[in-house]
């Protein structure tokens, strides 16, 4: 077996802290300008872990600066959880979340970007604390793995073992040679979209406060919101809402695309195959969900419009188009109770809880590339099977697709499938009825937020028995790490290697 490079293990590890210390910091200057009542308890926070993160640094910055790829697993899995645990201390020095559990739940839904919570009234919160949820979906959407590699170089770190083991999708895109110049532009474009979707939504009648917040969860496609509606708050407004399906959109693209756009090249956008079928799938559950809203839902008897009525099927469209886009790209946020539409649509929902968003962007799911790689490898199947000697290789955006990928993927949808029908298992076992098993299961693995049952739109988590919180969280870390890199510490191999 290859020795771990401990201190280096270590050292990054510090790094992670200094920077989740210093986001922190951020949350204490809102308690101030906000006079919350909680500032000296963020402050404290921001401070113990900032120096604890530092001293980490400090005891172990003489190491060897190369990494394994064993050390990169070990630094991501190790990460990702000093991250949720280091994130937990807010909540515990303000005691806005009571219980062990509960606050371990919340801070990884916020850091996986899943959405879900155990919060009843959001809007009681400390709006520093309201600040620190949305900032846990912020870091964990681009991954602050990522955001790592960026300073990496800087260190005398390579980040490339790093980035592939965090960074979510299967396809080997990159804007620049350089993995931390990759990184760098990826989190350029990460705040642009942010700082942009802010501005709009205040100009559209938002507080600056709200803005702010569902902005960082909606580019992280996460789902936190400021509101206990959700953005349900805003039914009075369609413009607040069109601008958050624009942007819930964007999230769920794959950002290499995006930075196509910023420099004009279209047609490599317009002719990628995964872009086309994620609108085309988008576009198709639409034109369902409208058709089935306007002639068999009275939105207006469901609670999801406010008395002003701006037209039965621009309602329709509009809460169709939102529901689907935030459940296909994991966003999670709500405008309505869609479980209640009717017997179809949440079928429908449930379904698309395992499509995802694009490869190479902040959605959770199983993706929107993977689908395409099994379905197209299922029709070559056909053809194999009545020219078994013929040679049928599967293409995608006009090139092969090499056979281990193939490989990979068919493992990584049985893995998953597999995963949710343990998920569900699991907690049924705890006492939860059929449908809120298998949405609860399907909702955390694959980071969506709202789920089906007594885990809907409407409802929290908070009524999971204690053993189901933290399953739930597992699977929820599982799934934003792409399963492999978190399953793979069960493999005795990975020990031997």
């Amino acid at each position: 077996m290859s020795k771990l490079n401990n201190k280096l293990i270590f050292y990054i590890l510090g790094l992670l802290l200094v920077f989740n210390g210093f986001a922190m910091l951020m949350a204490s200057l809102v308690s101030y300008l906000t006079q919350d009542g909680v500032f000296n308890e963020i402050f404290f926070s921001s401070l113990v872990v900032v120096v604890t993160g530092w001293f980490i640094m400090l005891f172990s910055k003489n190491n060897n600066r190369k990494i394994h790829k064993r050390d990169a697993y070990f630094i991501v899995i190790l990460g990702w959880l000093i991250m949720v645990l280091s994130g937990m201390v807010p909540y515990i020095s303000t005691g806005s979340i009571t219980s062990f559990s509960n606050i371990f739940f919340e801070t990884m839904s916020g850091y996986t970007t899943t959405g879900s919570t155990v919060i009843n009234d959001i809007e009681s919160l400390p709006e520093s604390i309201i600040f620190w949820r949305s900032m846990t979906h912020w870091l964990g959407g681009m991954g602050i793995i990522v955001l790592a590699i960026a300073i990496l170089p800087l260190l005398g770190i390579g980040g490339m073992q790093l980035f592939s083991a965090e960074a979510p999708g299967i396809t080997g895109d990159k804007i620049h040679p350089r993995i931390s110049d990759t990184a760098k532009r990826l989190w350029l474009i990460y705040v642009g979209l942010t700082l942009l979707e802010t501005l709009l939504l205040k100009l559209a009648g938002m507080s600056l406060f709200d803005a702010i917040n569902n902005s960082m969860s909606n580019i992280a496609s996460g789902g936190f919101s400021s509101k206990n509606e959700s953005i349900g708050f805003w039914n009075d407004s369609p413009l607040i809402q069109y601008i958050v399906i624009v942007f819930m959109f964007l999230a769920g693209t794959n950002f290499v695309l995006i930075y196509f756009g910023i420099l004009g090249k279209f047609k490599k956008i317009i002719s990628d195959t995964e872009f086309k079928w994620y609108v085309s799938f988008i576009t198709t559950f639409v034109f369902i969900t409208t058709l089935i809203l306007f002639f068999n839902v009275d939105l207006n008897s469901t609670s999801v419009e406010h008395p002003q009525v701006y037209g039965k099927f621009e309602s329709s469209f509009r809460h169709s188009l939102f529901q689907v886009v935030a459940i296909v790209t994991t966003t999670g946020f709500v405008t309505g109770d869609f479980i209640s539409w009717t017997p179809f649509l949440t079928m429908l929902f449930f379904g698309i809880m395992f499509l995802g968003g694009s490869s190479g962007s902040t959605s959770g799911g199983v993706k929107v590339l993977r689908h395409l790689i099994l379905i197209k490898n299922g029709f070559l199947e056909f053809k194999r099977s009545l020219h078994p000697n013929a040679i049928f290789p599967l293409r995608h955006n006009n090139h092969v697709v090499e056979k281990p990928i193939i490989i990979h993927v068919l493992a990584f949808f049985i893995l998953y499938l597999i995963l949710f029908i343990i998920g569900a298992g699991v907690l049924s076992l705890l006492g939860l009825d059929f449908e809120s098993a298998i949405g609860g299961a399907a909702s955390s693995l694959g980071n969506v937020g709202p789920a089906l049952g007594t885990l809907g739109p409407t409802s929290t988590f908070a009524g999971l028995p204690e053993i189901g919180k933290f399953w739930c969280a597992f699977l929820m870390l599982v799934g934003r790490l792409e399963l492999f890199t978190v399953l793979i510490f069960f493999s005795p191999d990975f020990w031997k290697s």
